[in-house]
């Protein structure tokens, strides 16, 4: 039958969809017939190879022998065919010498002829750092799971608290308003306010309850040896951070053995007793997983100072050195336990608090026989000059604020929950290293001023409401943890040089000083046969015409509220006080590192004024028991605080009564809390 034209073009289009599928259905089938195929062969297995690492060799002190800083210049001479009597002639300077000129002064050669090369020396540049690291974290969080039907009303804040734990810890330290300054006259103005502040800090504040404060004097000396908590132990004896802060535990563990069966073998079926041995051991039995801690706070800088070093150092005017560290702990855990949860097993470990605090002296000349003057004394010197003052500051200030404070209220469910509100990280981490210019001598017109300052200070809030709801029971095992925090200092000044190296200075150098100074010639006959300087070909010399300025500040706060509040409730449709409950509070860690390795001078400074020192170490640690809630009724206060909801309450029927509102000046950094709370 003749069909007409659309109906052709219907059964053709009819007849090429029909082709189309049966070439998709080949195809298919010829894929899956490939890949069949392709896993019956057997793939060789990957080499497995267990490589174990292993450093057990510790680092030494800094040493300032290394060979980062240039050997010392040697005389050369050049010997000629013929023999001369040579005089040079003299070189007139007139006025100051710039940056970046030398003055040579060459002494009468007689004999064979020859000539001298003379190194070139460079004058050093100012370095100043100002770092500041700060963060902010808001996670305070909202939570309610397990059918319970009820909400939570937070009325607690711990701002009150955190401000007078703060104003606590700055009572304890001197130097706890130290402004940055903004130029040299500013630095020597607070390095100079820092040691009258040293010196005005009374030892009877070491008197108070958990504040140790070592103050020596003149007679006593500098301040040596390792301090843990206000105790002087071995290094060997001080506590490692590796063996208590978590975040240091988790990078030395070692790699899980991932020895097991083949998975290669893609044949063989799963074992369905596999799946339903599940059943039994407990991984489908309610459960309830509850971690509102575990919070993590670090801050970590280290300065090495070795900008602009000599054997010795000569200065005019007066020397102030300041060495200092202030460390301070204060954090208050007092938590409301349910009665309800007698039968719980507690692990509660106690809080953990430990100031570390180390200063070392390294003398280079001790390790070093002392040059032998019959080797000769330098016949000549080079002089480089930097007008005014030489400024070498480091300012770091390191700021941690972290609020943790969760709200959660659940029950059982019948199923294994897990909430997870807290464990929280945050690192300010920092290190410079300052490798500058060695000189054999330093002449200073104006004073020296050299300070090395560290204060560290941990505040932490955990003040933890665990409570039950009227009708709460439970008939599994239970566990609840609301402590286990750790503060921790650990601080280390090193001064290479310059401690009980410190003389009048020669009426040679004072000499020579006022004829810099005027733009003189300088005569360096007398300073080239110090016996420091046997054995040196050339002497490299630094003038600095005004005052050399060595400020080393390093600041470090860690700020954490973490006071939680927990309901426990039953289940509106089935109870399930069976479930087994885990609930964790504490657990959080807040740590300070901090270490100043300051290169002075190596062999001897010379003061032509006064010399003045001032050393302090403060450790306290301070254990707060005032919390905001005194002793009353965890479960009073939850029953207090939670509401039923109704079925057609609207939303702002069920809003809390005291909701917990950030801070106008920052946003929360936890997006769910807007959303839940």
């Amino acid at each position: 039958m003749q069909l007409d034209k659309i109906s052709e073009v219907i059964s053709h289009f009819i007849g090429m969809f029909e082709i189309s599928v049966e070439e998709a259905r080949q195809l298919k089938t010829y894929d899956d017939f490939k890949i069949t195929a392709a896993s019956k062969e057997e793939a060789p297995d990957l080499p497995s190879s267990t490589i174990n690492v292993k450093a057990p060799y510790g680092l030494d002190d800094f040493d300032p022998h290394v060979p980062y800083m240039g050997l010392k210049p040697d005389l050369v001479l050049n010997t000629v065919s013929s023999s001369f009597w040579y005089t040079p002639p003299e070189i007139h300077m007139h006025g100051h010498l710039s940056p970046g000129q030398h003055h040579f002064h060459l002494p009468h050669l007689h004999g064979v002829g020859g000539g001298m090369i003379l190194p070139h020396v460079e004058p050093p540049g100012a370095v100043a750092a100002f770092i500041n690291q700060d963060i902010r974290l808001s996670d305070n969080d909202y939570v309610g799971a397990g059918g319970h039907g009820l909400t939570f009303t937070p009325a607690i804040g711990d701002g009150a608290q955190l401000a007078a734990l703060m104003q606590s810890a700055v009572e304890i330290s001197p130097l706890d308003d130290l402004a940055m300054p903004g130029s040299g006259a500013e630095m020597a103005a607070t390095i100079v306010s820092a040691g009258e502040r040293i010196e005005a800090y009374s030892d009877s504040s070491g008197e108070e309850a958990g504040v140790f404060v070592l103050h020596p004097d003149a007679a006593s000396g500098p301040i040596l040896g390792t301090y843990v908590n206000g105790q002087l132990v071995d290094d060997a004896d001080a506590p490692k951070a590796e063996d208590h802060l978590n975040f240091l535990k988790d990078q030395q563990e070692e790699p899980a053995d991932n020895s097991g069966p083949d998975m290669h073998d893609y044949n063989a079926p799963p074992d369905s007793s596999d799946f339903m041995s599940g059943w039994g051991n407990g991984l489908l039995d309610p459960c309830v997983e509850v971690e509102t801690g575990g919070n993590t706070l670090i801050n970590s800088a280290v300065l090495t100072n070795n900008w602009t070093t000599a054997s010795v150092v000569a200065a005019v005017g007066n020397s102030y050195e300041i060495n200092a560290i202030v460390q301070i702990n204060v954090h208050c855990d007092t938590d409301l336990v349910s009665p309800a949860l007698n039968g719980w097993s507690l692990a509660n470990g106690s809080d953990e608090s430990f100031n570390i605090a180390a200063f070392k002296h390294i003398d280079p000349s001790a390790d070093h026989q002392p040059a032998n003057p019959s080797g000769g004394f330098p016949a000549a010197w080079v002089v480089t000059q930097v007008t005014g003052d030489l400024i070498i500051s480091n300012w770091i200030q390191q700021y941690s604020f972290v609020t943790d404070n969760d709200t959660t209220i659940l029950s059982s469910s019948g199923v294994r929950t897990m909430v997870s509100t807290g464990d929280n990280t945050t690192i300010n981490g920092m290190t410079l290293e300052e490798l500058g210019h060695y000189y054999d001598l330093i002449i200073i017109g104006g004073n020296v001023y050299d300070a090395n300052i560290i204060q560290q200070l941990n505040i932490l809030l955990d003040n933890d409401l665990i409570g039950a709801v009227d009708g709460f029971e439970t008939s599994g095992a239970g566990s609840c943890s609301t402590a286990g925090n750790l503060l921790w200092n650990d601080a280390t000044i090193i001064n290479v040089g310059g401690q009980n190296h410190y003389e009048a200075l020669p009426a040679s150098y004072l000499k020579a000083a006022q004829d810099l100074a005027a733009g003189k010639d300088a005569d360096p006959s007398d300073i080239l046969n110090d016996p420091a300087f046997a054995g040196i070909g050339a002497l490299r010399v630094l003038y600095i015409s005004g005052d050399l300025i060595n400020l080393q500040y390093v600041s470090q706060t860690n700020v954490l509220g973490d006071s939680d509040q927990v309901a426990l409730a039953m289940n509106q449709f089935v109870a399930h006080p069976e479930a087994e409950w885990t609930v964790t509070t504490g657990g959080n860690q807040v740590a300070n590192f901090a270490g100043i390795v300051d290169v002075d001078g190596t062999d001897k400074t010379y003061v032509g004024g006064e010399h003045y020192s001032h050393e302090i170490l403060i450790q306290a640690d301070i254990i707060s028991c005032d919390p905001e809630l005194g002793a009353q009724n965890p479960d009073a206060l939850v029953n207090e605080a939670v509401a039923f909801l109704a079925d057609d309450a609207s939303d702002d029927a069920v809003q809390p009564d005291h909701p917990i509102a950030p801070t106008p000046d920052h946003v929360p950094a936890d997006g769910m809390q807007t959303i839940l709370g």
